[in-house]
């Protein structure tokens, strides 16, 4: 009873969410910029006739359902990437240099339908517990926006929450799962040296900061494959090496900057300590000196193994048993680890990909979505929050 009438409920709702989701697709909207998109999703909360409240700056939260006793939480994230839309779609971006690259359109359009189908499961009497709806804004920056809802006490009264993330190398029609981590950690380094330049000529008379750089470039990832444990999946990539403007020139100053991800939370806990030590030991025969900022990211989203078997009936009962897929673990950051270390929680990958169709990537502005993916993402959001 409570599958078949959270599937009606989604079917005619469908084409208003495919719309939802290419209205924002065509705003999209940067962390904590999230103004508008907020607005929409505040609209919809208002016609359902459902509690909702906008947070501080942007996001929304709603709930539904019958008070008392602990609450299931469900999360879509509102924000948009720093990227060009470079698809010839009627809904693309219309803001220049930003698109949803990610897919958290389709996150919000779900998490919307899920709205839909539980406010009718609560009119039916069906609705077992009380639902919190977390739009949350600026997942894509670190350390990410669940960390200020968390400090504001977004899951007071929650015993469990649940996540869908787009994933384009799924076909539509599969969830993937995964008990345990699903995700990596992901800090971001930034390093400056500088010391004495001077004439190529006379390097013996300098700091040569260029060859130092270079030295830190090839040696810290190299050191670090050494320092970890090679289970932790620790990976160092430069995206961003700069220093001096001629080639007669040692230049005073210098600065790289790159991402460090791993698989495994012990590790990432040490991570800071120990990149920063070695920094100093490598850049010592040099001379030069090191401003090094370390922003430390998001740890791994690992999944409760509970919360995981409650996602898998959810799939099987809302989409069918051959519907969930297993899934590897990503050196991706995400946010939502936030949470499921405040409580039990599990993230389940939403399969977008057209059969037969050409495989996109996350973040990247070709990116394309099977739209039939939203009613099947809110199907399984909504029957999750049941079980």
């Amino acid at each position: 009873m409570l599958v078949q009438t959270v599937t009606r409920a989604i079917e005619v709702v469908t084409p208003d969410l495919i719309e939802l989701r290419r209205d924002l697709h065509a705003s999209p909207e940067l962390s904590w910029h999230e103004e508008r998109t907020s607005d929409v999703v505040a609209a919809w909360m208002d016609k359902l006739g459902l509690w909702h409240e906008r947070l501080e700056g942007t996001g929304v939260v709603a709930e539904v359902g019958p008070h008392g006793g602990p609450m299931v939480a469900l999360r879509a994230d509102l924000d948009a990437l720093a990227v060009h839309d470079t698809t010839s779609d009627p809904w693309r971006s219309t803001v220049p240099g930003v698109a949803h690259a990610c897919g958290h359109d389709a996150h919000v359009a779900a998490l919307v339908g899920a709205a839909v189908a539980l406010r009718e499961l609560d009119q039916q009497g069906l609705l077992p517990r009380r639902v919190r709806l977390i739009f949350q804004p600026a997942e894509e920056v670190m350390p990410g926006g669940a960390l200020k809802l968390l400090a504001g006490g977004i899951l007071k009264g929650v015993s469990r929450i649940f996540a869908l993330h787009c994933d384009p190398s799924l076909d539509v029609g599969q969830v993937g799962l995964r008990e345990g981590p699903i995700t990596g950690a992901s800090d971001r380094i930034n390093v400056t040296l500088n010391g004495r330049g001077g004439h190529t000529s006379r390097p013996h008379l300098t700091e040569d900061l260029t060859y130092a750089l270079a030295s830190l470039v090839t040696q810290l990832p190299a050191v670090l494959s050494r320092r970890f444990d090679p289970r932790a999946g620790a990976s160092l990539v430069w995206g961003q090496v700069s220093a001096g403007h001629a080639p007669n020139v040692i230049p005073a100053t210098g600065e790289l900057s790159g991402t460090l991800r791993m698989l495994d939370s012990g590790a990432w806990h040490q991570a800071e300590h120990l990149v920063r030590g070695l920094i100093t030991d490598l850049i010592e025969p040099f001379g030069v000196t090191a401003d090094v900022t370390y922003v430390r990211g998001v740890p791994p989203v690992v999944n409760d193994f509970g919360a995981t078997e409650l996602l898998r009936q959810a799939v099987t009962s809302a989409v069918g048993p051959g519907a969930v897929a297993s899934t590897l673990q990503s050196l991706g950051g995400e946010d939502f680890a936030w949470y499921v270390e405040a409580v039990p929680g599990a993230m389940g990958r939403l399969g977008t990909r057209t059969p037969d169709g050409p495989t996109y990537d996350l973040h990247q502005g070709n990116l394309r979505i099977d739209e039939r993916a939203i009613a099947i993402g809110a199907g399984v959001l909504a029957t999750v929050a049941t079980l």
